[in-house]
């Protein structure tokens, strides 16, 4: 077989890897107490320094004081975690998981560099208020995500890909677009980043990392 035309071919996608995407039905019943929370907090507190290029973010225990509604998401975050969490044997399992929560404000410019999470299972993104991207894309903000089987693809030969289903974004990089009310969970090893926003608004977002408990022996 030389693999030319008429020769057949089977083509596997391997190595998948799972971004979930939900929009909370209840959202508007704590949004607007999430980002009065988040703004009183900015006020009274300087920002901690991580990821972030410009902007604010809390510390790591927005659970303690954030009120009910962080306490409401967070139950929703750690149950989406549960729900896509299987066994090596692919039977459900039931996962206590340790969290830790933070919230972020983006104004103007602000955005964030490509991180991932160590010492994290899952990660999640959770957003408050858009800033108006939601309506208006041209604002951006959006969340990136790095391919990451690598670049190599897309440096060697950038006016090439693979021919099979999700090949094109080999090597390259995914956008998801804000909106209010958008949970997004993923892998927290899965590089990614916040495109800068350029709109006059307020982009608030909350931002958790998800650990399974130690089993007692």
């Amino acid at each position: 077989m030389n693999g030319g035309r008429g020769t057949k071919v089977t083509v596997n996608g391997r190595f998948a890897t799972p971004v979930v995407e939900v929009v909370l039905p209840d959202a508007a019943a704590y949004n607007e107490a999430l980002r009065e929370a988040i703004l009183a907090r900015e006020e009274k507190n300087p920002s901690v320094q991580h990821s972030n290029l410009g902007g604010w973010q809390s510390s790591w225990d927005l659970e303690r004081w954030g009120g009910d509604a962080a306490r409401r998401l967070l139950r929703s975050v750690r149950s989406l975690a549960s729900r896509m969490t299987r066994d090596r044997a692919g039977k459900p399992v039931d996962v206590a998981w340790l969290t830790n929560a933070w919230a972020n404000v983006n104004r103007t410019g602000n955005g964030n560099e490509l991180h991932t999470h160590p010492g994290a299972f899952w990660s999640a993104a959770y957003y408050v208020d858009d800033g108006g991207a939601g309506a208006d894309p041209s604002l951006g903000g959006e969340f990136q995500i790095q391919d990451p089987r690598g670049v190599a693809p897309a440096m060697l030969a950038p006016n090439l890909t693979f021919d099979y289903l999700g090949g094109g974004a080999a090597g390259a990089s995914e956008l998801i677009a804000p909106r209010a009310g958008l949970l997004l969970m993923f892998p927290s090893w899965l590089s990614h980043a916040v495109r800068p926003y350029c709109g006059d608004g307020t982009r608030i977002s909350v931002s958790v990392n998800l650990t399974p408990a130690a089993r007692r022996k």
